[in-house]
């Protein structure tokens, strides 16, 4: 499962020009789900995103993280993100989940990111989307979380 942060002041995500989801300060995350993603790996990058450090303080470092401000965390589906890139002019899809196991997949981490955290807006899983944001820093972080790291016996 990857995630792609980005530090914002504000952003946005729009279907059909209405706004479905929002956040002042905050993280903006495209969320891509790759194949062999399940509730590990979105507990795993949950855990992450809420609480990674990329907020200053008041020396100016990066030391607090979304829970330490009480910022917002706008969450994006992103079925691009996990594309293979390595070769040709045209990226291939095939690492991306299946649509109904990232669909379910991505509801899942909404849900539990609204149960450990009182700022979550979202976009819609399979819609065309617009998303505005205004990057703070410009400050864009990628993380992965592969079946590996996630299992508590590795």
């Amino acid at each position: 499962m990857i995630g792609l942060l980005q530090r914002v002041t504000h952003a946005s995500v729009d279907i059909n020009g209405e706004t479905v989801g929002a956040i002042d300060a905050g993280l903006l995350v495209l969320l891509g789900i790759e194949k062999g993603d399940g509730e590990r790996q979105a507990d795993r990058l949950l855990e992450r995103l809420l609480r990674y450090r990329v907020f200053s303080d008041q020396d100016g470092k990066m030391n607090r993280s979304l829970k330490d401000i009480d910022g917002g965390l706008l969450l994006v589906p992103q079925f691009t993100l996990p594309a293979d890139t390595k070769k040709g002019m045209r990226p291939s899809l095939t690492p991306a989940a299946e649509p109904k196991h990232g669909a379910r997949l991505f509801d899942y981490i909404v849900q539990c990111a609204r149960a450990q955290h009182a700022k979550v807006a979202c976009g819609r899983f399979g819609a065309h989307m617009q998303v505005t944001l205004t990057n703070d820093g410009p400050a864009t972080f990628w993380l992965r979380v592969t079946p590996a790291e996630s299992d508590p016996n590795a």
